[in-house]
């Protein structure tokens, strides 16, 4: 177990990344802070393969995760399929719970429509 809390693990995940993948991950941490700043960061599913863990974002359940993979870094909403449509969402659409945008190499970051999105997951959860 680690003495350091989930917000200094989380650092610790984007302070191990490098180039686009770690600027991509700070944008989206930027953008769901600046959404909300009270939404708490929490690490989960910690295995062997992925020792450092998930990127979690929580106000009244999940909001959103940030996964970083072999060819992009992912952000996923938990409660993406009751969103209103957003053209941002690009994977995961034939989900019935979640909606997920994947960045690649050459992918920006919409800061705004990430607040949005980040705004709207909160308010479902607040909702029941």
């Amino acid at each position: 177990m680690s003495d350091k809390t989930d917000s200094e693990q989380i650092d610790d995940i984007l302070e191990g990344l490098t180039g686009w993948k770690h600027d991509t991950f700070a944008a989206l941490r930027a953008a769901i802070r600046a959404a909300d700043p009270d939404a708490v960061e929490v690490v989960k599913y910690k295995k062997p393969s992925k020792p450092e863990g998930v990127a979690f974002w929580a106000h009244d359940g999940d909001v959103c995760f940030i996964d970083v993979l072999k060819n992009t870094v992912r952000i996923t909403f938990s409660k993406g399929a009751r969103m209103a449509g957003s053209d941002l969402f690009n994977t995961r659409l034939d989900s019935k719970v979640v909606r997920a945008i994947d960045f690649s190499a050459d992918g920006r970051v919409d800061a705004p429509g990430i607040e949005a999105l980040v705004t709207e997951a909160v308010k479902l959860n607040g909702a029941g």
